[in-house]
């Protein structure tokens, strides 16, 4: 799991806390280094990735200049990179702080991160790149480099002169100018060696070139190496300096790369989680395992089986039974790593909605730890574990055990494996443990604390499936097994009766079992299918529903924008006649000031008010009770609707539109609640038309009543004399109106029945006329 997680880092700082990585103990430790993880998650999906680049272990360096020691250019140079990386990583995490978003760890770590700008500064003028000290890194320097420049021209032209030279050119082996020694020199044949004079600094393998520093030259390269030797303590100079500017800052330096180190192995840990697909469990320290979907890390995404695992709640100890090679090995050391990544502050590869649980100890028996050397037999081994085991674990322990008394009789093996689970039982520990031995399944069932589990087994396939089955416990599948491979029906039959009847019923019963839950497996995945689309469904009709009124809000405001753009231009043509019987009046004396005020007057009153929208939805809830049939706005969609029914004191059942839903009544406002309908004497009403109105508002009715309503309207309105009469039913989801009309079509005494103009409210309102 270390070299899956060191692969992510960015440096060696990074790939030394990897190496240093320990499960903790402690729940606030843990804690803190799970939000950790989280919040790298949260960079890298918000940005994509992090700019830790140029980063370097520079604290070697660092105490060396603190005690006086000289760094070389490379060195110094990693040190301006990591504080230029440096800084530019708090000004990352500084830019996201300032847009709102929350990172608190991270937000604490970059206060630690010093900029350093002068040192990076300093070390950038006087070193390039690559490593080579600049001419501007003092006055001096660039003298000194200037004087090389002059003596090596001087050098060159000497030696050019030579080597062009007709009598010289038959004596050199190559018409060329080399160095030997940081001198100067020319390829001479052998034979002429004493026809230049001066130093022979080397020769050919072959010894018949000599590589001779000629007299003419020989005062200038002493020139020049004399001022090669100034440029060399010059440079040391330079370095000396920067170095003692790097020990000024010193315990800045060392502070950064300690937040680096830490940033970067955050980030190792959070690119870590987004490779492996993990997330962040919900903490205990009480023991308690409910992990989702639990995935082994080291098994490729494509093949590894989920598998879900409670324990610590209704039960402490699970027992795995089956047969070998179904995946119940794989099942205890998911369990085990799991827990040890979640304690390391690392995601662990499972669903949202999972808790793991906090151990002081995590102690595993796996594997066949037999030795040759020691004389040990696979029982010997494991129970010399086992042993060292039961000396330390206690309540706070996670024990597994795997394949539990193997290796020995199995009937000893068996009553041994029961032995040992119930004494770590006793010390309260969580237990997770495996094994072939059929009498284990037997175990389950008497202790009230453990629970039977198995890996599913395909027998058509004869392959296990390694989805892990809990509350059922393993069966032999050696006879269906046997009979799919072609063995024998009557061989099959005869193994059977030497089977006793218990176990013929026990195995019988997991079959049962395993069956029974299949079937819960398959309708439980069809129920959460079918409320996933009916979600869906309802998201969907929700957001054509807002669509809709937004549209309907639209066409209302476009058409009273037309309609008061019309009235406008009426007014000002009336202002205009009564400016021109204003001026009549002057000349005849016809028309009286207060008449044309009061014509004035009606005029205004015909021009439609617009409605200000910005009050929409401010209605202030005033009413302390709610009833069915109200007409409240839901502040939460800013939505109109009215209350179907009362399901708690706080809680109505609301319709919106053709949605029903619950809502929390500080969610509710109060628009309009309908007037009572009084009840009259039979007596009060008959052939007379006062105490009956023309008109029946149904609107907020649920569907009986409103249908009990309409039917003794028309009876009392029949009475009372009317001809015509208007039903109020509003729009809404339709439902309403059509049992209205349905009603009206066989009402004996209804004559015909219309759709009332779009000034007396259109669908909404229903007019009936009488025979």
């Amino acid at each position: 799991m270390k070299n899956q997680l060191i692969e992510h880092v960015s440096s060696s700082l990074g790939k030394r806390k990897v190496a240093e990585l320990q499960p903790m103990v402690n729940i606030d430790e843990i804690q803190h280094a799970q939000n950790s993880t989280f919040e790298g998650t949260k960079v890298l999906r918000l940005k994509g990735q992090v700019p830790l680049g140029g980063i370097r272990d520079i604290i070697a360096s660092v105490k060396r200049a603190q005690i006086g020691g000289m760094l070389n250019e490379m060195e110094l140079l990693d040190i301006s990179s990591t504080v230029y990386g440096g800084r530019r990583f708090k000004k990352f995490i500084e830019d996201m702080i300032e847009n709102a978003i929350e990172l608190p760890i991270l937000e604490e770590l970059v206060r630690t991160i010093t900029p350093l700008t002068d040192v990076e500064r300093e070390i950038k003028m006087c070193i390039d790149d690559h490593g080579h000290v600049l001419d501007s890194a003092s006055p001096t320097l660039r003298t000194i480099r200037h004087q090389i420049k002059s003596h090596e021209a001087s050098v060159r032209s000497k030696l050019e002169s030579i080597i062009r030279s007709s009598s010289s050119q038959k004596m050199l082996s190559d018409s060329i100018i080399t160095i030997r020694n940081d001198r100067y020199v020319i390829p001479v044949k052998q034979e002429y060696r004493n026809n230049f004079g001066g130093l022979v600094h080397d020769q050919s393998a072959s010894g018949a070139t000599l590589f001779i520093e000629p007299q003419a030259v020989v005062a200038i390269n002493n020139q020049l190496r004399e001022v090669r030797v100034k440029e060399k303590q010059e440079i040391e100079k330079i370095l000396h300096a920067l170095s003692a500017a790097v020990a000024e800052v010193g315990e800045e330096l060392l502070q950064n790369v300690r937040t680096l180190a830490e940033v970067d192995f955050i980030f190792a840990k959070a690119l870590y989680a987004k490779a492996i697909k993990a997330t962040q469990p919900k903490l205990n320290d009480i023991g308690f395992i409910n992990m989702k979907r639990a995935r082994h890390p080291l098994i490729a995404h494509e093949e590894v089986v989920p598998i879900d695992i409670e324990l610590g709640k209704s039960y402490s100890s699970i027992v795995i039974t089956g047969p070998n090679t179904g995946g119940k090995t794989v099942t205890l050391k998911t369990t085990g790593l799991l827990t040890l990544m979640m304690q390391s502050g690392l995601h662990v590869p499972i669903d949202e909605g999972s808790e793991m649980a906090i151990f002081q100890s995590v102690y595993a028996d796996i594997g066949d730890e037999q030795s040759i050397e020691q004389n040990l037999s696979t029982f010997s081994s494991h129970m010399v574990n086992i042993i060292d085991i039961l000396e330390h674990v206690d309540h706070q322990s996670l024990v597994l055990f795997d394949e539990l008394g193997a290796g020995t009789d199995p009937t000893e093996g068996a009553a041994l494996a029961i032995a040992i689970l119930d004494d770590v039982y006793q010390r309260g520990a969580r237990i997770v443990a495996t094994t072939h031995y059929s009498e284990l399944k037997a175990y389950a069932y008497n202790r009230p604390g453990a629970i039977n589990a198995s890996v599913e087994f395909d027998v058509e396939t004869l392959s296990p499936t390694y989805r892990l089955l809990i509350g059922v416990p393993g069966r032999s599948n050696a006879f269906a097994i046997s009979k799919r491979l072609g063995l024998n029906i009557d061989i099959i039959e005869k193994a059977k009766a030497q089977i006793s009847t218990e176990t013929n019923k026990v195995e019988n019963m997991i079959t049962s079992l395993e069956t029974s839950q299949k079937m819960a497996e398959k309708e439980m995945e069809e129920a959460v299918k079918i409320r996933e689309e009916a979600e869906a469904l309802r998201k969907d009709l929700a957001d054509k529903f807002a669509q809709f009124e937004l549209e309907k809000d639209m066409l209302i405001e476009q058409a009273e924008k037309k309609a008061f753009k019309v009235v406008e231009t009426a007014k000002e043509e009336a202002e205009f006649i009564i400016e021109e019987l204003r001026e009549l009046q002057k000349e005849a004396n016809v028309v009286k000031e207060h008449q044309l005020i009061d014509a004035k007057k009606r005029l205004d009153e015909t021009a439609p008010k617009q409605k200000d929208k910005k009050k929409k939805g401010v209605v202030k809830n005033i009413i302390k009770e709610l009833f069915p049939g109200d007409e409240v706005n839901v502040t939460s969609f800013n939505q109109k609707g009215h209350i179907v029914d009362k399901v708690s004191d706080r809680e109505f059942l609301v319709q919106i539109g053709i949605m029903k839903m619950k809502v929390a009544m500080d969610d509710l406002q109060l628009i309009d609640r309908p007037r009572p309908i009084e009840k009259k004497p039979v007596a009060t009403v008959r052939g007379n038309s006062h105490h009956v109105k023309p008109e029946l508002d149904l609107r907020g009715e649920r569907f009986e009543d409103a249908m009990l309503r309409v039917e003794k309207y028309l009876d009392d309105a029949l009475l009372a004399g009317y001809s015509q009469v208007s039903i109020i039913h509003g729009k809404g989801t339709g439902a309403l109106r059509k049992g209205v009309l349905q009603l009206l079509k066989t009402h004996p005494h209804v004559k015909s029945s219309k759709m009332a103009g779009m000034s007396e409210g259109g669908l909404g309102n229903t007019i009936v006329e009488f025979k």
